[in-house]
């Protein structure tokens, strides 16, 4: 038996103005995808935003149901219209916001798992990272791309 470390490495911003001119971009199209979330039941509102290859951006908010689970992520909202509408095309980006009532929290929205492994599958098609943008107003966290926040991707759809 051995012991294995696993280390990840990230950017953290104390503000936005602080992040590439892009990086701001892409968050404040995420600000604005939170204002079409729909979370009556939960009033935690997320919006999301991926940056394609070719400089589209598509948004996302979670969309809530009373028949849950029903709803979905704002994460996967926009990587699926994404995807729809824009197929084969690399997702190089995701900014993700989130907070109660409409507001941007101070502390980062993370991605639930679902999510996660979804950006992980549109990477590993894309042979290209996709950098994740974590938003909040005290402090904003930059993973360089999905294994960093999922690192044991799950990929049974590539042979080994």
């Amino acid at each position: 038996m051995k012991t294995v470390n696993l280390d990840i490495t990230y950017e953290e911003y104390s503000s936005i103005e602080e992040m590439d001119p892009t990086d701001q971009m892409l968050v404040k199209e995420a600000i604005e995808a939170q204002k079409g979330s729909y979370a009556p039941y939960s009033h935690f509102n997320v919006g999301a935003a991926v940056l394609l290859e070719d400089g589209i951006v598509v948004r996302g908010s979670n969309q809530e149901n009373a028949a849950y689970p029903s709803g979905l992520c704002a994460e996967r909202t926009a990587m699926f219209a994404a995807s729809a509408n824009y197929p084969g095309k690399a997702m190089l980006s995701i900014a993700i916001v989130g907070g109660f009532s409409h507001s941007v929290a101070d502390t980062p929205c993370t991605p639930c798992g679902a999510c996660r492994q979804v950006m992980a599958e549109y990477q590993t098609l894309s042979g290209k990272p996709m950098s994740v943008i974590m938003f909040g107003t005290d402090k904003v966290w930059k993973f360089s791309r999905v294994d960093d926040i999922l690192p044991f991707i799950f990929d049974s759809f590539n042979e080994k």
